[in-house]
This record gives C-alpha cells, structure tokens and sequence, in this order.
C-alpha cells in the first residue's frame, strides 16, 4: 500500500530534511572541538557559562542543566560530578537588575565581568548573532582571555567573528536554529557521559 503523505507530513518531511541538511562534516569538526573543550574544562574545573535570548536563553538553562547532572550521572559508570556550568539568563533578579540598571545590552558580559576568568568557557546562542548583549558578551569573554564559542544561524552576524570557535548553520529559520543549538548540546552531552575523564582536577 502505497501511503499518500498530507500536507502536514509533506511539511514536516521538508522540515526535518533541511534540519539533517545542517551537519555538515565541517559543522560535526567544530562541535567535536566544542566537545573536547568542554571535557579538558570539567577536567580542569574551569567554569562554562552559555546565554541566549528567548528560545536560546531556554536552551541555554537546558544545557546548562544537562552539563552539571547529565554528564556526570548517565552513561557508563562511574558516576562523577559534573561541570562548573552556569546558564547566563537563568537568575531573573540579576537580569532585571543588570537591564534595569545598565541597560538590556549588559546583562550578560556584567555578570561575566564579575564571575569570568581566563581559561572559562563561553558559550553563546544566538540566531541572527546581532543580539547586543551577546555580541557584547563575547567581546568581555574574549577580553577576559576566556574560551568562546557560538552557535549560530542566518549570516551568523557579529558574532561569527568575534567567537573563537563559531558554528555557524547557514539556515533562515529560527525554529531549525533553535534545534540545532540542543542538538549540538546533546550530542556533546552524549559524548562526554560516554567519554568520562579518569580524574577531576578542580581549580582551588
């Protein structure tokens, strides 16, 4: 029987094809290097700290969730703790504090001027990469001396040049961006809990 696709499915066929489009070999490289970042850092005890707006500051607090438990507690034992992580958006008295205060463009790299330190990790989310306070959360970052990565969409924007590492989806759909921005996190968190180090080496 030959099963006749609605327009729904149709849709959804397009959809999820153009998702699976985006992993590109070049893209699966730069997450491997997000992933061994990531990994030296939970060795080290260095801190990661990921922001976003909107659907990427949700997807921020979800990785940031899946960093401190998930990698530690799931796959193959032993059970370990997980990463000095830190979602950016996750405090709302800070935010609103920082954005009443400073301006809405600060909220991110006045929290990282306080707590970021040479060696940290930066992870921003960001569709269009224009947003100001994550373009200006990567220039303190990198000012910092911290380690900065971007997961990006659209042209990529500011960002795709101010972060070390970029991994920049040449898609025009905010939805798919906002997927690929989990998948890279759960693809890294699936390869961590898989790849656990033998020792922690946390800074004092």
């Amino acid at each position: 029987m030959t099963l006749t696709l609605s327009i729904f499915g149709l849709r959804a066929r397009d959809y999820l094809d153009r998702l699976n489009s985006c992993f590109s070999d070049v893209i699966l490289e730069q997450i491997e290097a997000l992933a061994e970042e990531v990994r030296q850092a939970w060795i080290d005890g260095r801190n990661v700290f990921i922001c976003g707006n909107g659907g990427s500051a949700a997807n921020a607090m979800h990785l940031a969730n899946d960093l401190h438990y998930g990698i530690g507690a799931c796959g193959p034992s032993p059970s370990l703790p997980g990463l000095r992580v830190e979602a950016l958006p996750a405090n709302a008295g800070i935010i609103t504090c920082l954005a009443n205060d400073t301006g809405y463009a600060n909220i991110y790299s006045y929290q990282l001027q306080v707590k970021g330190r040479p060696g940290d990790l930066l992870i921003v989310l960001s569709g269009s990469g224009n947003s100001a306070n994550v373009v200006k959360a990567l220039q303190k970052a990198n000012a910092l001396q911290m380690k900065t990565f971007a997961i990006l969409a659209y042209s990529g924007g500011s960002c795709l040049e101010l972060a070390q590492v970029p991994i920049h989806f040449q898609i025009d759909d905010m939805q798919i961006a906002e997927d690929t921005q989990l998948i890279v996190g759960h693809l890294c968190m699936q390869w961590l809990s898989s790849n656990k180090p033998t020792e922690l080496r946390p800074l004092i």
